[in-house]
């Protein structure tokens, strides 16, 4: 088993980043006094969005960092492409940001040409909405999926050059995407309405919703070695999952109906990651747990981690 490098964002305002291999992890602080709200991480280089202090990226696992040139403060989501190393990042308001091959950030403009983006409304600030995920394509560089929060899920085939209305079959209140690492054309959707599946490349997608008691569904992560198991984490609604203390949910594993696992705490697992070996479950209440079984056994990694935002893996 390889090291695996998780960069955690936290609600008390650090970025963490833990190094493990089984049960063995160590934890160091690589951001503090910044509202991290997303983190992507690919080799050595890690993009961060934050709250009010727009994006910085390292280019060496978090030893050092840059402020990334954005017009935006507010950067609720960020991606690298698996493709061809590109940068993106996702604001609020709705706006998208490309950076490719190392040159200078442009804004992809044809997200704002949108014809549903009048409608577009984030429920807890009703005047505006934002970028909620970015999701590049690995096998195709120039497609990309982004989820507005709330509006719906947006479809690019050109890089960003054009895009296409939210998808039929899709969920609208648009919470994390994912394209399956190895098949083609696969990919993943959880939602505030529930979670979805395409297997067209995007273009067409279908409920997957049998079998789950709780519908609002939030962090989402697929299985490399199986498209056909994934999971979700879900809550009777926004309030449940979000509140700052005591927030609940349930973890959820796709095996032809969702089939909710047992954890060892209760808490919403907030962020989702997994590997060949792995399965990351970073939880509001403060705990990154671990399962080397697919959800069957958990045990606790990490020290003094806090509260949970977002997560991002890298080897």
């Amino acid at each position: 088993m390889n090291d695996l490098i998780l960069f955690v964002c936290t609600r008390d305002d650090r970025l963490l980043r833990l190094k493990g291999d089984g049960a063995r992890w160590s934890t160091e602080q690589v951001l503090a006094g910044v509202s991290a709200q997303c983190v992507a991480a690919a080799g050595d280089r890690v993009l961060v969005g934050t709250q009010g202090q727009g994006a910085l990226l390292s280019g060496d696992a978090g030893a050092t960092w840059e402020r990334v040139a954005l017009p935006e403060r507010d950067v609720m989501s960020v991606a690298i492409s698996p493709a061809d190393g590109a940068l993106y990042a996702g604001t609020e308001p709705s706006r998208l940001f490309v950076s490719r091959a190392g040159g200078p950030w442009d804004e992809l403009e044809a997200l704002q040409a949108i014809p549903s983006r009048d409608r577009w409304s984030f429920p807890p600030r009703p005047w505006t909405h934002h970028v909620r995920w970015i999701a590049p394509d690995p096998h195709h560089a120039e497609r990309l999926l982004v989820g507005i929060e709330l509006g719906g899920l947006m479809y690019s085939a050109d890089g960003g050059a054009t895009f296409s209305d939210h998808r039929p079959g899709a969920k609208l209140d648009s919470h994390s995407l994912a394209w399956h690492p190895r098949v083609e054309g696969v990919a993943y959707q959880a939602a505030g309405d529930g979670a979805a599946g395409t297997r067209d490349g995007g273009l067409t997608w279908e409920a997957f919703d049998a079998g789950r008691e709780l519908h609002y569904c939030w962090a989402l992560a697929v299985e490399p070695a199986d498209p056909e198991r994934w999971y979700v984490s879900a809550a009777s609604g926004p309030g449940a999952a979000h509140r700052r203390t005591g927030a609940r949910g349930r973890l959820y594993c796709w095996e032809g109906r969702w089939r909710a696992l047992a954890l060892a705490e209760n808490s919403m697992p907030y962020a989702l990651i997994a590997s060949d070996d792995q399965l990351i479950a970073g939880m509001a209440g403060g705990e990154l747990l671990r399962s080397g079984d697919g959800g069957a056994s958990w045990e606790r990694i990490g020290d003094g981690v806090g509260s949970v935002l977002a997560m991002a893996a890298s080897r």
